[in-house]
């Protein structure tokens, strides 16, 4: 009987894992209204496939559990090109996804074209590359890097007249957040919302739909080429995309770890 344990540990791993992110998904639909992200293995990255048969797993468990996923949740997936296949693939089957790791203006065409829920751009972490790539100490606020790629995806969106939700998120500054008001969705952390409460600062509505129909910006529709070449000449977009998914797949391994001490020891 052992044995058979220790043969199938491996995908014991996988079933605690899997029921792990659902359960936790489950106790925070408790507490908060609307959906809560459920992130995919970052080691799916480069699978579309796996990634389609990764959420339909997930998506069994909260069914199990009395969890409509259709309408609670949102199916996290990294913004690579076999993400956002997926993603497509799913939303036409109705899913909803979330594309995480998104650094640069082509994975947000894609996903736009895709059709997905919702994209979360990574405004700080942005920021955060370029203020090293230059060697400065920061930027004014309304040349931040990572506000000025979030502005341009949201103005795409709306000229356009795409279905996508821009939620900005990983914010370093209150500056950040401002000069992105207006934006559909922002995530902020617990120090930076009150160091809004406590402002008396004026907030100005920065982005507006309106606005965005008037500007003059092109429409793409891109290929898998031009996406991989168009995300290639982006050198922030690349190294976090890549770092982002290197970085999650290592904390997955290590709780992995964990869950096969634990189960050997039962």
């Amino acid at each position: 009987m052992q044995k058979k344990k220790t043969e199938n540990l491996d995908e014991q791993v996988t079933i605690v894992l899997d029921k792990l992110a659902v359960t936790f998904g489950a106790e925070i639909l408790k507490i908060v209204p609307g959906r809560v992200s459920t992130e995919l293995d970052a080691r799916l990255s480069y699978d579309t496939q796996a990634c389609i048969e990764k959420c339909h797993t997930l998506s069994k468990m909260y069914e199990e559990i009395g969890v409509d996923f259709h309408k609670r949740v949102l199916f996290k997936i990294a913004s690579t090109w076999e993400g956002i296949k997926a993603a497509e693939h799913l939303e036409k089957e109705g899913f909803h996804t979330n594309l995480t790791l998104l650094f640069g203006f082509p994975q947000a065409v894609a996903c736009a074209e895709a059709g997905v829920t919702l994209i979360s751009p990574f405004v700080g972490r942005i920021l955060d590359f370029w203020k090293k790539e230059k060697g400065v100490a920061g930027y004014p606020s309304h040349e931040d890097p990572g506000v000025v790629s979030v502005t341009q995806i949201y103005n795409y969106y709306k000229k356009y007249d795409y279905k996508t939700i821009v939620m900005g998120a990983s914010f370093r500054t209150k500056e950040e957040i401002l000069e992105l008001a207006g934006c559909d969705y922002l995530t902020v952390s617990p120090s930076l919302l009150k160091t809004l409460t406590e402002s008396n600062e004026t907030i100005q509505k920065k982005l507006d739909p309106q606005n965005a129909k008037s500007l003059d910006i092109k429409q793409l529709h891109l290929t898998e080429k031009d996406f991989r070449w168009l995300l290639g000449k982006d050198p922030c977009a690349t190294a976090k995309l890549a770092e982002g998914i290197v970085k999650f797949a290592e904390d997955t391994e290590k709780l992995e770890l964990v869950i096969k001490e634990r189960l050997k020891a039962t």
